[in-house]
């Protein structure tokens, strides 16, 4: 018989009720990822270990590794839990893949079982490999192939494949939290992160109307849809802001070299309205330190006042392949993303920004009745495994 086992690492650091808590929560999404594919399926959870039961295992196991909280997912046969059943099982799952000359290891593991340790269980193992393919040899450090063995008190499990999870902690075991999505490519990544962090996620985005690039809004609806489907079963809610208002006034202004500073203090100043009026617990945006200019320690110092509401950052310390590399992995790296420049963009914008000058800007325009504004003309977008529909 075959199951599917799911090994999570950062939730064994928590306290007993915490981690049942986690564990429960975890092994729900599992299942919402599931019937979002349409796999029956049956979940038990022994101590140390989650088994997912049913009849495409394979297909399992790659639905149950994209959900947050899972270290990895291995296909695993179910034996008798002494070590001759174990050792029988281990030779069939060798006979398939590993071949004279080549190296081989045994990884085992003990727990609730009596009579044998777990060397004396790799051991015993190596020496029932070794007698059917005598070529082979014994590398503990960097095997050709290498077979794990587990005996456990519900019986034996034997696996030799391990498709990596995204690890983290389930999704849904933080609070809310809202991030501003864009077109590009940082802005998912970052908000991908908090998600693997178990925070729930809002998206919004500011719309720049007749200011951006006419293929932005698809893109936008693209990131959202694509962010969906890592947490299926889930509905996740885009708000769209009106930014247009606003724009026509900064691109009225004397000095344009303020804009990209003003532009995101007012993007946190509308975020945080809504924020606060959800209850949100913070705001996630895509700054990456010295990216870009408006992203000099300087003009954040300047930005992040804009709202009371805590922002993070949590693309601050990466490079720029690092994130592309992350968004290839998510699915949200578009390399051919059309037009979404923005017109509002200076051509030198500044650097260090003057907080008074700033300040005082914002005031003569009276920012923050405009931003009261924007937050009233949300249009709000709900994705679900990866589709996206207007919700009014």
């Amino acid at each position: 018989m075959e199951a599917v086992m799911i090994r999570y690492s950062e939730i064994f650091l928590k306290s007993e009720p915490v981690k049942r808590r986690f564990i429960s929560i975890m092994t729900e999404n599992i299942r919402l990822a599931l019937e979002a594919e349409g796999l029956t399926h049956r979940i038990e959870t022994p101590r140390g270990r989650v088994l997912i039961y049913g009849d495409e295992p394979r297909r399992i196991a790659a639905a149950a590794a994209r959900t947050f909280g899972v270290a990895s997912a291995s296909v695993c046969t179910v034996t008798t839990a002494d070590i001759e059943g174990i050792s029988a099982t281990a030779v069939e799952h060798a006979e398939r893949r590993l071949r004279p000359g080549m190296s081989f290891a045994v990884r085992a593991r003990r727990s609730g079982v009596t009579g044998f340790n777990s060397q004396e269980l790799g051991a015993a193992v190596g020496s029932a490999v070794l007698d059917r393919i005598p070529e082979a040899r014994v590398d503990l450090t960097a095997p050709d192939y290498e077979v794990f063995v587990e005996a456990r008190e519900f019986g034996g499990l034997v696996y030799d494949e391990m498709i990596r999870g995204p690890g983290g902690l389930p999704y849904g075991t933080q609070d809310e939290v809202i991030g501003l999505l864009s077109a590009g490519i940082d802005s998912p990544v970052a908000s991908w992160l908090m998600m693997r962090r178990g925070c729930r996620m809002v998206h919004v985005n500011m719309r720049s109307g007749r200011f951006g690039g006419e293929d932005e809004e698809k893109n936008v609806l693209a990131n959202h849809a694509r962010l969906s489907a890592w947490v299926p079963g889930h509905p996740l809610d885009l708000l769209v802001v009106e930014m247009e208002p606003f724009f026509e006034v900064i691109t009225g202004l004397k000095e344009p070299r303020y804009r990209c500073i003003l532009c995101k203090r007012f993007m946190l100043r509308v975020a945080g309205i809504l924020a606060e009026e959800r209850g949100a617990y913070a705001l996630v945006n895509g700054d990456n330190l010295g990216q870009v200019a408006s992203q000099t320690l300087a003009n954040m110092a300047v930005i992040a006042p804009a709202t009371p509401v805590p922002v993070l950052r949590p693309l601050i310390g990466f490079d720029k392949e690092e994130i592309i590399e992350r968004a290839r992995v998510i699915g949200t790296f578009n390399a051919r993303p059309g037009n979404v420049g923005c017109t509002v963009a200076p051509r030198y914008p500044s650097t260090a920004a003057p907080a008074e000058t700033i300040a005082q800007i914002e005031e003569e325009n009276d920012v923050a009745s405009l931003a009261e504004q924007a937050a009233r003309t949300v249009r709000r977008y709900r994705a679900k495994n990866g589709v996206v529909e207007e919700a009014g």
